[in-house]
């Protein structure tokens, strides 16, 4: 594993360093502080500790022991949350569940991206598919603000999906025109269903928002389309674009396919539908989040790597945290003397061995026990 046994052995005997010591000292002195003047926060008490104490530890730093010891500034007025008082006119169907789409036509999702060229101003709804990324339709309005390139792009849509038995689903953000009674009646007696994403959460549409920043970056960089010198020019431009982007772009999404050509596959048997989406599971909880939750999230509350903070505990000026596991360990064990700059990726504990956190987090030793 890259150490010796009796080097092992050594290491786990040794004492406290002077740099656990002077953290575990900090803690105290944080605490009876804030014991003494409760009404202040961090900053105010790492101004105190340097003003009266001749202290040396930075802002964060203390920020970070607020945060170990659990401790806040306690003040009459405090900032209440209020519930959320928006009301969704459709519900969002899908949240974080985009991997579960299994078919063509099965999701669609829109949004309107706009250019500025000279005097120019062009606005663009595209509608994707979901499965094949192909843009099914797309329309373009030289007003801000203009409705008919929406319901236009919808009429499109309704007539794609003629003859289609599956429900469809829509989703879009929370514009006005797609929350619109006019946008909403025109797919009335449809397969077509609604979803939306939360207010202010782009996040809720992830698709969509990518594939645009994509489709404007290649429209600029590769299309030159601040060349053009008329919305006429524009327009053919992005029709151009749009039938490159189907036919002959390869996607990685879909394994360096073309969606035409995905759709195709599809359709002939070659690419097997999974039954996925009816079983999916829409949470508004982010899917990283859920992923946490099922694993040990126990972080470390300083890094002992060293850096930048005068009171001899620089790690807690650093954003980053180290969590203990996954191959991290040798951060806290790496020699009796972590520096500035070692490598995390030289593994150098025994396998069988887990961290026990009797000890403060703030120290740079920490025990073993033998599962």
């Amino acid at each position: 594993m890259g150490v010796s046994r009796a080097g092992f052995y050594k290491w786990r005997k040794r004492g406290k360093s002077t740099r656990a010591i002077d953290r575990e000292k900090l803690l105290s002195d944080v605490a009876r502080i804030h014991g003494e003047h409760s009404t202040h926060g961090y900053r105010w008490v790492a101004a105190y500790l340097r003003i009266n104490e001749h202290g040396t530890a930075c802002d964060n730093m203390i920020y970070k022991c607020f945060r170990f010891l659990g401790i806040t500034a306690q003040t009459r007025h405090r900032v209440h949350s209020r519930p959320r008082k928006i009301r969704d006119r459709y519900p969002n169907l899908i949240f974080s569940t985009w991997d579960t789409v299994d078919r063509p036509r099965q999701v669609i999702v829109s949004d309107m991206t706009a250019f500025k060229i000279l005097w120019m101003y062009v606005e663009v709804t595209f509608y994707f598919d979901v499965f094949t990324k192909e843009i099914v339709t797309h329309r373009c309005g030289q007003r801000r603000g203009d409705r008919n390139q929406y319901i236009d792009g919808l009429e499109d849509v309704k007539d794609l999906l003629k003859g289609q038995t599956e429900p469809c689903v829509l989703h879009t953000d929370q514009g006005s025109v797609y929350a619109s009674v006019a946008y909403n009646d025109i797919i009335k007696d449809t397969v077509i269903v609604r979803s939306m994403s939360r207010a202010g959460k782009p996040t809720d549409n992830p698709v969509n928002e990518a594939l645009n920043g994509w489709i404007k970056e290649e429209l600029i960089i590769d299309f030159k389309l601040e060349r053009c010198r008329s919305v006429g020019e524009v327009k053919e431009l992005i029709a151009r674009y749009v039938m490159y982007y189907n036919e002959q772009r390869p996607c990685y999404a879909i394994g360096y396919d073309t969606p035409t050509n995905y759709r195709r596959r599809f359709n002939k048997g070659e690419i097997p539908r999974e039954d996925t989406f009816s079983k999916r599971k829409p949470s508004p909880v982010p899917k990283f989040v859920s992923k946490c939750k099922g694993k040990d999230t126990a972080k470390t509350f300083l890094s002992p790597s060293g850096g930048g903070c005068l009171s001899g505990g620089g790690g807690l000026n650093r954003p980053q945290e180290r969590t203990p596991g996954e191959g991290n360990l040798n951060t806290f064990v790496g020699s009796s003397h972590p520096t500035h700059g070692d490598n995390p990726d030289k593994g150098i504990l025994p396998v069988d061995c887990k961290m026990d956190r009797t000890i403060c987090p703030l120290s740079e030793k920490e025990s073993l026990k033998k599962l």
